[in-house]
């Protein structure tokens, strides 16, 4: 399996254009999700070892830049993201030294499952922005989902990101990867946002499949489960968004009411009352969210004797 080791600048959500970084030879990794897009791990690891030289990948991700910047391609962040676990790579921290000598942000896209190594969070630390993923904080549920290597403890890993959240002084965030009948109970969920809310980052994103798994009997929760989650870290005091697959035109205002209404609740539900202000706001009637109901682009789902309207996934 071959792969690229600089693609991009891919448009996302979170990071802006962001150019991509792989540190990492293909699927070498410390789990084997069972919703991975990749596929499953063809080598599972959970020791740092060398991979790449880190004066090598940085010259080509430098050499990259300067191409992007000679035809006025911006890029705003240089996103460590490979197609494994980056913090393998025992030569991370060398690598980020170089990449910021270009002055564009760095962000590191991890699992955590190495965040209890006092030289991993150093590593770290040395990044703009990282983004960690917790899928679940029961054992059992976390085993299920995630499949980690060997004596890969979660407990460590817990405590870990937890020393991590207070030695770090960038942007952190996390992810969540919510998984039909696996961990989008909300029971489940109130664990997880509970935990999260004692790291307190700066912004936690909901997650779910939305291209080919690794087990093809993976799929996204319903949109009830999904609502209940978004109200559930919601209410545990996080700043929470949905990041299921749609880089839309968040929160703006084109003038096409249906397209708004889509860009919106694709990043979070829209109470009732928040879609009879907006369509007042903006000159439209309720027929247009009915229309959208049963052409299937919407749809409703009750909370707390409350409706929401969630953009439906494909």
């Amino acid at each position: 399996m071959e792969s690229l080791r600089v693609f991009g600048p891919v448009p996302s959500r979170r990071l802006g254009r962001s150019l991509g970084i792989n540190n990492i030879p293909p699927k070498i990794c410390s789990y084997s999700c069972v919703y991975c897009q990749l596929g499953r791990s063809l080598s599972m690891v959970n020791q740092r070892g060398e991979y790449y030289d880190p004066e090598d990948l940085g010259k080509e991700v430098l050499d990259a830049i300067h191409s992007l910047e000679e035809n006025s391609e911006i890029v705003d962040y240089l996103t460590i993201v490979p197609d494994g676990e980056p913090t393998l790579d025992q030569n991370l921290g060398r690598l980020i030294d170089i990449l910021k000598t270009s002055g564009i942000k760095i962000a590191v896209i991890t699992n955590s499952t190495l965040v209890d190594d006092p030289g991993v969070r150093q590593d770290l630390c040395k990044a703009d922005l990282i983004s960690i993923k917790v899928d679940a904080v029961d054992q059992n549920i976390w085993k299920r989902i995630d499949r980690p290597y060997g004596r890969i403890d979660l407990e460590n890993i817990l405590t870990g990101i937890r020393i991590f959240a207070g030695e770090y002084n960038g942007e952190l965030i996390t992810e969540t990867m919510l998984v039909k009948d696996l961990n989008d109970d909300p029971e489940n969920s109130q664990k997880t946002a509970a935990f999260m809310a004692e790291i307190n980052p700066d912004s936690s994103y909901l997650s779910v499949p939305t291209r080919p798994p690794a087990e093809n009997w993976v799929f996204p929760p319903s949109s009830e489960k999904l609502n209940i989650a978004f109200q559930i870290f919601q209410g545990a005091g996080l700043k929470v968004e949905y990041l299921i697959g749609y880089e839309g035109n968040e929160f703006s205002f084109t003038g096409n009411i249906e397209q708004d209404l889509l860009s919106i609740t694709s990043v979070h539900p829209m109470r009732e009352d928040a879609i009879e202000d907006y369509l007042q706001r903006a000159g439209g009637d309720f027929e247009i969210v009915e229309k959208m109901l049963l052409d299937g682009s919407l749809v409703a789902s009750e909370y707390q004797n409350k409706r929401f309207y969630l953009r439906k996934l494909n």
